[in-house]
């Protein structure tokens, strides 16, 4: 079931300085499109990319907004999202673009979606056949530097049982976007690694969700400040735990301890 084509990449977002020799004229910049995953329950989420258009108003053209498709290139468009765990990105698309402000960025889907639970097949429907998910953003390109932006796929949130006999699903995509650039870092390993909680962190009233990978790791990227860490093990022999005021700072990794979940 792995459908995975394109090479997968380690979660790492510095923005790095890099050479506009090669160019064709001008100052320009190069951005990177990737995919991650904040993962569901079901064993794997097959989801039809076609690529992103980049909302962008070029330097010294105010109230000009172009649009640039950028496709995902491998032939086989159906992903495997639910494997972007643990500090894995799917690079989407890169581009070299001129100066100015990328001020949204729309993730395209196609029609062929579904899950396997229990090596059965489901089809997941896009509502209406929507398949544009727009997400504002406001980054300023300038001269020379390397941007990741980062489409954060949420299947928690993306898919709703709304039937259980025949089990039938909602699927609406729940998607966020934002840059690299001042977000820090939150990692951590639980144990047993073949549990594969779903961990939480909670600022306030807003939360995020993560699962681990096939070695109990875990990784957020995140605005700074203090967090709450929830881990609900999904499994009725363990207990939840619970980690307060976690700091995270900005351009910062902040490790946890290893968390060893407790029989009941």
């Amino acid at each position: 079931m792995n459908k995975i084509k394109a090479h997968l990449l380690l979660f790492l977002f510095p923005v790095v300085l890099w050479s506009c020799g090669d160019m064709d004229s001008g100052p320009k910049a190069l951005v990177n499109i990737l995919l991650i995953d904040a993962p569901a329950q079901w064993d794997s989420v097959i989801v039809e990319i076609q690529g992103v258009e980049l909302e962008f108003v070029p330097n010294g053209r105010e109230g000009e907004i172009q649009k640039i498709f950028l496709p995902y290139e491998p032939g086989d468009k159906q992903v495997d999202i639910s494997q972007l765990v643990g500090g894995t990105a799917l690079p989407v698309a890169r581009n070299e673009m001129e100066l100015g402000v990328v001020t949204g960025i729309t993730l395209k889907l196609g029609q062929g979606n579904f899950l396997f639970l229990n090596e059965n097949r489901y089809p997941l429907e896009l509502p209406e056949a929507k398949t544009d998910y727009y997400q504002p953003l406001e980054i300023d390109l300038e001269s020379g530097f390397s941007y990741d932006l980062i489409l954060d796929f949420d299947l928690e949130k993306s898919i709703k049982v709304t039937d259980s006999d025949p089990l039938t699903f909602d699927f609406n995509p729940t998607i966020l976007a934002y840059s690299g650039i001042g977000k820090g870092d939150l990692t951590g390993t639980t144990s047993p690694t073949d549990l594969r909680p779903v961990i939480y962190a909670i600022a306030e009233s807003d939360s995020i969700s993560t699962h681990t990978n096939s070695s109990g790791t875990f990784l957020f990227r995140i605005e700074p400040g203090k967090y709450t860490v929830f881990i609900d093990p999904k499994d009725s022999r363990y207990r939840t735990d619970t980690i307060f005021n976690v700091e995270v700072k900005a351009g910062e990794s902040t490790s946890l301890d290893r968390i060893t979940l407790n029989r009941k």
